[in-house]
């Protein structure tokens, strides 16, 4: 019994993984397509995003059939628990890809600043090591490492408000950039969003290791909420 569980969990493990690597190349081509105004890209992500949402169920539906069967204590469940949080925390990142590949598709043809596109893709790289790093750390279980991690979403966020600081400027400069900007401002905050996530993903790291919910980053999330 014992062995056959380890073997469950291990797999469950190995399919979390999977759905991590994928969910992070999608954000990838997801602000590469809308940077290069790559339809067809975008168009990728939109039509992969169905076999993520359906890792993400085999692997709640995997899990709740391990504890109902297994019953599973300590540090067993919150394996288990871990990887169901955070496989929902990995869905919503995936869902914040196709929402920039959507954007690319409807900014297609407008005007473009090119600073500003800079400016997300640079943002866009924090992002994507930072979903990397949070993954990593799940992988290898380091609790210290993925507080770390997590720091570097507090560098996200301040990217995120510089280059919404630009398009207002852009916007007050030049009106025939107003519907393109608008859509830097919304890729801007799924790039944001993003970086919650994996954040969330350490605090599971932290959970699984020590057993303690916490909140990482918690002033950052707070002020930005009373801004």
């Amino acid at each position: 019994m014992r062995s056959n569980f380890e073997k469950e969990l291990h797999e469950l493990h190995d399919n979390f993984g999977r759905m991590g690597r994928l969910v992070s190349e999608n954000i990838g081509r997801a602000v590469k397509s809308f940077i290069d105004h790559d339809k067809q890209q975008a168009q990728y992500v939109i039509d992969t995003d169905p076999s993520i949402n359906g890792i993400e169920v085999d692997l709640e539906k995997k899990s709740f059939e391990m504890i109902a069967l297994q019953q599973p204590v300590t540090t067993d469940l919150r394996n288990i628990v871990t990887i169901m949080k955070a496989s929902s925390d990995l869905e919503r990142m995936a869902d914040h890809a196709v929402s920039i590949a959507k954007a690319t598709i409807k900014v297609k043809g407008e005007a473009r600043v090119y600073g500003i596109e800079d400016e997300i893709a640079h943002t866009a790289d924090l992002v994507i090591q930072l979903v990397i790093d949070a993954l990593e750390a799940y992988r290898v279980q380091d609790d210290q490492w993925a507080r770390e991690i997590s720091k570097q979403d507090i560098l996200i966020d301040k990217q995120a408000k510089k280059i919404n600081a630009h398009i207002i400027s852009e916007m007050k400069k030049d009106p025939d950039t107003i519907l393109g900007n608008t859509y830097y401002m919304l890729v801007t905050s799924y790039l944001e969003r993003i970086g919650d996530y994996a954040t969330n993903i350490c605090e599971w790291v932290v959970y699984l290791k020590t057993g303690k919910l916490i909140e990482l980053n918690n002033h950052v999330k707070h002020d930005s909420q009373d801004n």
